[in-house]
């Protein structure tokens, strides 16, 4: 299907409820944990960079373009964007205006209540997942969007978002579970399958983004020879570790400049550089723009560190 093709009244009706929960540009969270909305009315002429977290993305209205590593991904109103695991990103919104924003939804996807829903629907083991990345870009299933349309619907009550959204949240689970990217998301709630291997130890680079990385002990953690680690995290993420830590170390450095003012020398040892200059150098490939250069278009433009 076509990304230029006109949206359905069930996008019309998801873009109407997210423009009720977005009163400005920005990323919002709503009543029920993990749901968040959006919506700018400006495209993006060089990429943003953000940390996504494993979700459920659909836009109601625009177009956006995600780059992970060298794989490219484009979704629209009519294709949803499913991720597995922890993954540095970077996108950028290609399809807005005043009059018709860039408006999107997001449904964090717990492991553990993926967990208890897979045994239900895969009672008998988890089906076969071919290698290949934790991201998918599919059709958007128009039980899936009926769902998410209630689910704002039910936020604007505060009593039938208490009890009636977990439900709702519950069923979108199960009904990715059920589909096309099934296979794809029951790996989050085995502890012990390749998707879950490598969540662990991105965790762990998370967590000491800072600290030298060790190969062999990532490897250790995630119960995988160090050659079929390496090839898995790859796979999995389109990253090898060490790129994968430059960015995230890259994208702190960012975060800390942008929201506390840390100078550069400051901030480059904060993330576990060395050499200033060489986090400059790095920072200047990774943002095509030096440190300075990139917090004052920063800055000027307003641009949303983070946009849904």
């Amino acid at each position: 299907m076509s990304l230029h093709s006109k949206p359905s009244t069930a996008s019309a009706r998801l873009a109407e409820l997210i423009q009720r929960h977005t009163p400005y540009e920005g990323e919002f969270p709503l009543r029920v944990p993990g749901v968040f909305v959006a919506q700018t009315e400006r495209t993006h002429r060089a990429c943003a960079h953000s940390i996504q977290r494993p979700s459920l993305c659909i836009v109601a209205q625009g177009r956006k373009a995600v780059h992970i590593g060298s794989e490219h991904y484009e979704y629209d109103s009519q294709h949803m964007m499913v991720y597995a695991i922890h993954l540095p990103v970077a996108f950028q919104v290609t399809k807005a205006s005043t009059d018709e924003p860039f408006l999107t939804f997001k449904l964090e996807l717990n492991p553990e209540r993926i967990a208890q829903l897979a045994l239900k629907i895969y009672p008998h083991g988890l089906p076969c997942l071919l290698e290949g990345r934790a991201v998918q870009v599919t059709q958007t299933d128009p039980a899936i969007m009926n769902a998410v349309i209630r689910l704002l619907e039910t936020i604007e009550d505060e009593r039938e978002a208490k009890w009636i959204g977990p439900l709702i949240t519950d069923e979108l689970l199960m009904r990715l579970l059920l589909g096309p990217v099934g296979p794809m998301v029951a790996q989050m709630g085995h502890m012990e399958s390749n998707t879950q291997r490598i969540e662990r130890a991105i965790e762990w680079i998370q967590q000491h983004y800072g600290d030298p990385l060790n190969i062999e002990a990532l490897a250790q953690l995630s119960h995988m020879g160090l050659s079929t680690f390496h090839a898995r995290f790859k796979a999995v993420t389109g990253l090898s570790p060490l790129q994968f830590q430059k960015s995230l170390r890259l994208q702190e450095a960012r975060r800390l400049m942008y929201s506390t003012g840390m100078d550069v020398g400051t901030v480059s040892r904060h993330v576990g550089y060395a050499s200033t200059s060489q986090f400059t150098r790095e920072y200047s490939r990774f943002f095509s723009n030096t440190p300075r250069q990139d917090m004052y278009q920063l800055r000027e433009s307003g641009t949303e560190m983070s946009l849904t």
